[in-house]
Parts: structure tokens; sequence; C-alpha cells
């Protein structure tokens, strides 16, 4: 298939590089959220905005949004984005490649002179990623209408995060809630392998998976670990590891089947920790991420019970499983889909559906409009990281497949109406 290429690779490229650019010396990519060199980024994305012809200007919430009207006043907006900031150590690509996607999508209809009936915004969410204050997708989730009232409270070195919102240019006193938007689209790199080794160049995201994050406490014996005899041991950290190994083989047969499925004991402390003495409590938590509840449901079920017959057979007592957190997965709207699908054709883009195992602010922008997400290709799968890359090309070809999009949409969406 012959990409049909209609947006600036060179461009994306500067873009892309100048924004990444904008770190902490020494630490590659960094630049997180209400951070100096955060609201630095963001005058130089303002800047570019207004250069491509959007009014620009800081919602309620925090994010940066350029406005550019369309020619049916009260149609509604198509909005375009990602995010700017990074975790630490990690982020040339990670959301950025979507901001300055959205940002060329404009500039081509700028340059081309091809005005939308419906007005077209693109927006770089306040804080995707995991903040100072513990928490993410501030931003997105204050348009959606989501953001807990209880996180303004939130502090970080004597900052709150109401005073946060405040010093990027966000008003955390007033309801950020849009119903004028009418779909929403996201590029984001893949943050996986499966593109790369199918040697595709575009993910159409069907779902962001849901996650669940799941407390397991083990409570064992304190021990002298040279006089106990081995039978006569209650060992935390053992029952602990046959646990580990069960969530391993439950997740691994569940990722088995049509839908996205992952599990991960992601934290793990061990108390006393002393090498003389048999371990007495473990505490473990579990990331497990599921495109289809169904299958959280079961894995939670035959964890539960998995958990019972090793306490029985180690003789160890495991406390009940404690639910921290719980989001159900969030389908992508299934006529945008359709729309991405055809704007891949046009544009020539090798493609096929797939979900996210990783959380967006598409996930939370769902939940007030039509919205879905492609994924480009990153190398070996690698994000949050230094080593994280994607070639310019396979953005330029997401970008290319963006503005098909919206063209298409700019029509369908009335026609639903």
């Amino acid at each position: 298939m012959t990409r049909n290429l209609t947006t600036n690779v060179d461009r994306i490229g500067a873009d892309i590089d100048a924004l990444a650019a904008i770190t902490e010396p020494g630490r590659p990519w960094t630049r997180r959220a209400f951070s100096p060199l955060f609201l630095e980024g963001r005058t130089w994305l303002t800047q570019a905005f207004a250069a491509a012809g959007f009014t620009t200007h800081i919602d309620a919430a925090g994010n940066l949004i350029g406005h550019r009207a369309g020619k049916k006043p009260g149609l509604g907006t198509i909005m375009l984005g990602s995010h700017s900031d990074t975790v630490p150590d990690g982020g040339r690509f990670d959301g950025i490649a979507g901001v300055i996607a959205a940002l060329e999508v404009g500039r081509v209809l700028h340059e081309q002179g091809i005005e939308l009936d419906h007005d077209l915004e693109i927006v770089d969410f306040l804080a995707e990623e995991v903040s100072i204050f513990g928490v993410s997708c501030i931003g997105s989730r204050g348009i959606s209408g989501t953001r807990p009232a209880e996180w303004l409270g939130r502090t970080s070195d004597g900052l709150s995060l109401e005073k946060g919102i405040m010093d990027v240019g966000g008003q955390p006193d007033i309801d950020a809630l849009r119903h004028d938007i009418k779909a929403f689209l996201e590029l984001h790199i893949e943050q996986g392998p499966v593109l790369q080794d199918g040697q595709l160049d575009i993910g159409v995201v069907t779902a962001i998976a849901g996650i669940t994050r799941i407390e397991i406490i083990v409570d064992g014996r304190a021990d002298h670990a040279g006089t106990t005899p081995m039978g006569s041991r209650k060992d935390a950290l053992t029952t602990a590891a046959w646990i580990a190994l069960g969530v391993e083989q439950l997740g691994a047969a569940l990722a088995q089947g049509e839908t996205h499925f992952a599990a991960t004991v992601g934290e793990f402390v061990m108390e006393p920790n002393a090498a003389n003495v048999v371990p007495s409590r473990v505490r473990m938590l579990i990331d497990a991420r599921a495109e289809d509840r169904a299958d959280m449901e079961r894995f939670i079920d035959e964890l539960g019970k998995g958990i019972e017959g090793i306490s029985q057979k180690t003789g160890v007592s495991v406390q009940p499983l404690r639910i921290i957190s719980d989001n159900p997965p969030t389908p992508c709207d299934p006529d945008v889909l359709e729309v991405l699908d055809d704007a891949c054709e046009v544009a020539g883009a090798q493609h096929r559906r797939m979900a996210s195992g990783a959380g967006h602010d598409t996930a939370w922008m769902a939940r007030i409009t039509k919205a879905a997400m492609i994924f480009v290709p990153c190398r070996d799968g690698r994000s949050h990281s230094p080593d994280e890359y994607a070639e310019t090309g396979d953005i330029a070809l997401g970008a290319a497949v963006l503005l098909e999009a919206v063209k298409r949409l700019d029509q369908s969406l009335q026609e639903t109406e």
C-alpha cells in the first residue's frame, strides 16, 4: 500500500525536537507538569498554535486550547490533542507526538484554506502523567467533569493542586465541563511492540483497558532464620512467591483470549527484611488491566480462590483481597472507529484494530463525546524511558490519518445529528 502523505514530515520532526529539548539539564526527557519547564513548553506551544491560525487560551481546568471557528456557529467542536508533560527521564514522544500531530492538522487546514463547518480545537491536556500530587489526567478529568473535588486539597511540598492549577492559568473554582465537543481524537505512540512486530503503520484503538489495583497482605511469623526448622516456619515470603507466580499464570491464561489482559505484581514490600529473620509480612500490589470487564471479574474471583488454596497449603494467613482502585474499560466510539479505518485506507496506512493497555486522556473524554485513538509504532515498544523513539515519518502518516478523519467527521457528524 502506497502512503499518501498530506502532512509535512520535516516540520513535524522539527517541532518534536524543539519541544522535547525543553527538558531538565542532564535528564532527557523530563518536563513534569506544574514545573517552570512545563510552563516554558506551554509558551512554545501557545506561539505555535497562534502561528497556525488558532486563538489560544487556558481553560478553567488548566488545559491549553487552540480554537479555530467553523463556518456554522453552534454546530459544535471537533477536538484533537494529547499532553506535553512527561514522566521523569522519559517522554520525548509520549504525548508530544499527539499534540504536534494535532497542530500539524490545523496547519495543513490553515495553509490550504480549508474551513470546517465545526469549530476545531487542539488541546494540550494538563498533567496526563502521574503528577507531583500523585494523580493523573487532571486536565481531561476537568473537561469531562470527572475530577474529584477532594483532589484540589492534595499537596506536594506545600503546594496544593488548587494553587497549581491556578499557577498554570486555570480557575479550579469554575466548572470546566464541556457540552459542545462532538468528537475527540488522540494520536499516541503505541508504547508496545505490536505494530512494529506486525510491520504495521497504525493501530486503531478499540478500547482503553480498565485498570484495577489489588492489595494482598500475607501475615506470617518472624522467627530465627538459623534455628527454626524448615518445616516449622510460617514464611510470608514463600507464600507471597506462590501468589506472585499464580498472578503470572492466571494473567497469561486470560491474555490468550481475544481481548487484552495483563496482570503485574508491581509493588512488593517484605518485613522485617533482615537476612537472619524469617519474613513475617509481605504487602503486594497487583496492577491488572482488562479490555473486557468479564475478564477482570474472572481474574479477581480466581485469584481469591487460588490464594485461599495457597494459604491452606502453606499454613500462612492471607488477608482478604482489598481493591484499591477499580476503573472499568472504556470502549472507543464505533462510528469514529469506522471513520479512522476509512481514513487509514485513504492515507495508505497498513492498520489493525487493537486495545490500549495504558491509560490515556481519551478515556475521560469518552465520558462526554464520541472519542477514539490511533497508535503509531515506537521502537521495540519502549516508552517511559530515555530510549523511547518513534520515526517522524510514522508520526506524519498518523497525522495524515487524523487530517482525513477530521474532514470526514466534519460531514458525518452532521449526518448523524
